[in-house]
């Protein structure tokens, strides 16, 4: 039969003459082994305690179904940070899993690495004595843990770090190995700044649109809106009277500041949304000789290649799109229309501010430019290899670009592995993502293989803060 062994009045440290105060444990009833005495000792392995322990169950299934007992009953000395079953509950839903099963099991198997500690850590070490010190420790799966507790003699997990965790109860010593109790899923995730925050060199500069209207189908097709406060679009079942596309043009030539491109968004004001998370798409409209005065639904030249930009629709004040590779890959200022149209057939109502709204501010394009003046070179690019089914933890040694700080070095996902996943902390990286040298050097990028392949690819791209580029480059996996 399971029991909950024992249960901490507070998140605390149990050697209390250690530490100068006095806090309580209670000691579960009806157990069925020997315990001895309040330091937290236990007669049994720490895979015992995990299965007898119920609050600890969904952590036992999922340490058989990755196979890893053996790490927590061998004679190896460990310290095991143990999520509770509201842990993985919350951890399953945030990630859309429906069991443990769902996992894919490589993941599951390298995030149950990261919370076994290849060290034996007890807070009442004297080397751990002083308060918000946090000291690193090596795990299973490669990467970094932090330990540390606060003044109140709290075990915090990754303090100083971009995302840290208290421990429910510390201090459990089956034989020969610590156990520390967390409501968490816990990762590393290396200390990093706003990846959209330029250097203070750089500079924005802002234009609006020549001409914006929208165009009405249906009984209103040949309706001009050009003189309209609002933009507005909704994409019906057929031309119905309801269906509606918006239009707008921008002069690039407008743009004043000198630089280098880095960055450049369509952002709109938003009127209304019923936010039904669906796509609103943005084309690309080769027509430019338009004017919002004579446009109309029967005369628009309406895109037929696919959106340059989609986002999902939410409750917010603002629209933004992200332009970047469409403005830079035009190769020139010049003038450029583009077209709002909703997701077929979801007939969703959207309405912006259109230039001629002064209770909203006008649609724009938001450009950050760079000096270019810097220079960044490549001068790490070995790959690495890696066993199938396991993760490897990136490093310096894979990948190094100089010219910039680390963390000013900014790498974008261009193109996804396709036999596993690259993972940032919590995140798996889409096209798209970014991260810095510095995640790198931290080792906060791990790539896992999802069991089949001898090959994989991630494309990437970079850049600093101040416009230097390196263009798209491919690092090589090889899986053995």
């Amino acid at each position: 039969m399971k029991n909950h062994i024992i249960k901490f009045t507070k998140p605390v440290l149990l050697a209390a003459v250690f530490i100068g105060g006095v806090y309580s444990c209670e000691i579960q009833e009806n157990f069925d082994y020997q315990e001895s005495g309040i330091d937290g000792k236990l007669e049994i392995s720490a895979w015992e305690f995990i299965k007898r322990d119920t609050s600890l169950s969904m952590f036992e299934s999922a340490i058989v179904r990755a196979e890893l007992q053996g790490f927590f009953s061998d004679s190896e000395t460990r310290t095991f940070i143990a999520p509770t079953n509201t842990a993985f509950s919350e951890y399953l839903e945030t990630n859309s899993y429906a069991s443990i099963d769902d996992v894919p099991l490589p993941i599951l198997r390298n995030a149950l690495k990261y919370h076994i500690v290849n060290d034996k850590v007890l807070f009442t070490d004297p080397k751990l004595f002083e308060n918000n010190k946090p000291l690193p420790y090596s795990t299973e799966n490669g990467q970094t843990m932090y330990l540390s507790h606060n003044s109140n003699f709290i075990g915090l997990i990754n303090e100083g770090t971009s995302k840290q965790w208290e421990i429910y109860s510390s201090n459990i010593e089956p034989l020969g190995d610590v156990v520390h109790v967390v409501n968490s899923i816990v990762y590393f995730s290396a200390p990093s700044g706003d990846l959209n925050v330029p250097d203070p060199t750089v500079k924005t500069d802002t234009i609006y649109p020549i001409h914006d209207t929208y165009v009405n189908g249906g009984s209103q097709s040949g309706v001009n809106f050009g003189s309209d406060v609002l933009l507005k679009v909704k994409n019906v079942d057929g031309n119905g009277d309801y269906d509606r596309k918006a239009f707008l043009m921008f002069d690039l030539n407008d743009f004043d500041e000198e630089g280098v491109i880095t960055d450049i968004k369509l952002e709109i004001a938003v009127k209304f949304t019923h936010a039904k998370g669906v796509a609103l798409d943005l084309y690309a409209v080769q027509d430019t000789l338009w004017n919002e005065m004579g446009l109309t639904f029967d005369n628009a030249t309406f895109p037929t290649d696919d959106p340059i930009a989609s986002l999902t629709t939410t409750k917010v004040s603002t629209f933004n799109y992200d332009l970047t590779d469409y403005v830079t890959g035009l190769g020139g200022m010049q003038r450029v229309a583009f077209m709002l149209d909703g997701e077929a057939g979801t007939n969703e109502t959207d309405e912006f501010g259109s230039k001629e709204n002064t209770d909203f501010n006008m649609p724009m394009l938001i450009a950050t430019l760079g000096s270019g003046n810097s220079f960044l070179e490549l001068e790490k690019n070995n790959g690495f290899s890696v066993n199938t089914g396991e993760a490897f933890v990136w490093n310096s040694d894979v990948l190094e670009i100089s010219g910039a700080s680390n963390g000013d070095i900014i790498y974008t996902v261009e193109g996804i592995p396709q036999n596993g996943w690259l993972i940032k902390g919590a995140q798996t990286l889409q096209v798209g993502d970014k991260f810095t040298q510095q995640d790198i050097d931290l080792m906060n990028l791990v790539y896992i293989n999802n069991g089949s392949g001898s090959a994989d690819q991630i494309d990437l791209s970079a850049k600093d803060r101040v416009g230097s580029v390196i263009e798209p480059f491919t690092l090589e996996i090889l899986i053995q």
